[in-house]
C-alpha cells in the first residue's frame, strides 16, 4: 500500500523535480553513513545526497506502483509502459505564415535578397506582383501552385533550397496536423553501444490542448528490445519526429540498437531537431545553446534534483543493485519532463522567429 508521503509526490511528478529539492529532505543517520561509506571521495556531493535520499525515499516500492504504469508484453518480451496525459496550449500561427511566405520574393528561383530588394522597391511586394513580370513572371506562377497546392514537405523543400531560412522552415510545421507530432527523447547507460534504459514519447490531441507521454522504462536490461518495439509502435509514415539533438544522437542510436536485436526500423518520419533552429535564434545570446541553458535563460527554468546524463548510468546501476527505484524515479521525471518541454520549444520557437 502507498505511504501518503508517496502518493502526495505522484500526483505531480513532474512539478517535484523542478520545484522541490530532494536534498533538503534529512536523510536518516544510516543513510549518511552509507553514503559515507560508499562515496569514497565527498559525501556532501549534493547528487550522492540526492542517491541515497531517494533511496531512503523509495525503499519497499515498486516501478509498478508509479501513477500511469502498467507492465506490457509485445513480440519482444515484457517491460514497464508509463503514461500521463495533461493539459496544454499549442498553436502554430498558419495565416501569419502563409503571409511571410507570399512576400518573401527569395523563394523564386533567380533571386536573391539582393534584387529582392530591388524589385520591392519598384513596388513588387510579393510573388504574385511578379506574374507578369518579363523576367520572373514563369517562375513565380510556378512558386505560388507550389505554396498554394503543396503539402508540408513541399513548402519545407522550398524553403530550404530557394532561401534557406530557418524560422520559415519551421514554421512549415503549422501546416500539420497537431496529433502527427512525436515529440522524443532517451535515456542511455553512455553514449554508444550500450542500452537505452528508457524511452520517452510524447503526442498531443489533434486540437493541441492535451498531451500524452508515454515512457517505456527497462526494468532490467533484458527488456531492452520490448522497449525499442513500444517505442517503435507509435511510429508511422505520416508521423513527425521532434527531438533535441535527436539526428545526432538519439535517432541513430535507436537505430544501432534496432540493428543489434535485427529489429526492423523502416520508418522514416520527417524530423524536426530544434537543436539547429535554436542555434539560429540564440547562439549570440547564450553562453550555449544545451537544453538546460535555453530553459534557465528563455524559458526560467531552474531544475532542481535533476541528474546530468554523465551521472545516468551510476543511478540506474545503483537501481540494480539496491533493487530500489528510488535512483531511477529522477530520470523518468527528467525525461518526462524533456519531451513534454519540445512541444513547449517548438511552439515558442515558431513564435520567436
Amino acid at each position: 500500500m502507498k505511504s501518503e508521503r508517496y502518493e502526495n509526490h505522484e500526483k505531480d511528478m513532474l512539478k517535484s523535480i523542478l520545484s522541490r529539492s530532494l536534498t533538503s529532505a534529512a536523510p536518516s543517520e544510516e543513510t549518511i553513513a552509507k553514503a559515507h561509506e560508499n562515496s569514497g571521495v565527498n559525501s556532501n556531493d549534493p547528487l550522492i545526497k540526492l542517491k541515497y535520499t531517494l533511496l531512503d525515499q523509495y525503499q519497499g516500492q515498486k516501478l509498478e506502483d508509479i501513477e500511469g504504469s502498467e507492465v506490457i508484453e509485445n513480440s519482444s518480451g515484457e517491460t514497464l509502459k508509463i503514461t500521463k496525459k495533461e493539459k496544454i496550449d499549442f498553436s502554430i500561427d498558419r495565416t501569419e505564415f502563409e503571409k511571410e511566405l507570399a512576400c518573401d520574393l527569395k523563394l523564386v528561383p533567380k533571386i536573391g535578397p539582393a534584387t529582392e530588394k530591388k524589385l520591392k522597391e519598384e513596388g513588387y511586394a510579393d510573388i504574385k506582383s511578379l506574374l507578369d513580370h518579363e523576367k520572373y513572371g514563369e517562375y513565380a506562377e510556378e512558386i505560388i501552385e507550389k505554396i498554394e497546392t503543396g503539402n508540408h514537405i513541399d513548402k519545407f523543400n522550398l524553403i530550404r533550397k530557394n532561401c534557406n531560412n530557418k524560422g520559415k522552415m519551421l514554421k512549415c510545421a503549422g501546416d500539420l496536423d497537431y496529433d502527427s507530432f512525436k515529440f522524443m527523447d532517451i535515456e542511455t547507460l553512455g553514449l554508444s553501444n550500450v542500452p537505452i534504459i528508457l524511452i520517452g514519447i510524447a503526442e498531443m490531441d489533434k486540437k493541441g490542448k492535451s498531451i500524452t507521454s508515454t515512457q517505456y522504462v527497462l526494468r532490467d536490461k533484458v527488456e531492452e528490445s520490448a522497449v525499442l518495439e513500444g517505442y517503435l509502435s507509435h511510429l508511422d509514415d505520416d508521423s513527425t519526429l521532434v527531438t533535441y539533438n535527436g539526428a545526432s544522437f538519439d535517432v541513430p542510436f535507436i537505430k544501432n540498437r534496432c540493428n543489434y536485436y535485427q529489429m526492423e526500423n523502416e520508418t522514416r518520419p520527417f524530423h524536426y531537431d530544434l537543436i539547429y533552429y535554436a542555434r539560429t535564434l540564440w547562439k549570440d545570446k547564450l553562453p550555449n545553446c544545451k537544453l538546460t541553458t535555453i530553459e534557465k535563460h528563455i524559458f526560467n527554468i531552474n531544475r532542481i534534483d535533476d541528474v546530468p546524463g554523465s551521472h545516468i548510468p551510476d543511478f540506474y546501476d545503483t537501481y540494480l543493485k539496491e533493487n530500489n527505484i528510488g535512483p531511477l524515479v529522477p530520470i523518468i521525471e527528467h525525461n518526462r519532463f524533456d519531451i513534454v518541454s519540445l512541444a513547449k520549444f517548438l511552439n515558442r520557437m515558431c513564435e520567436k522567429f
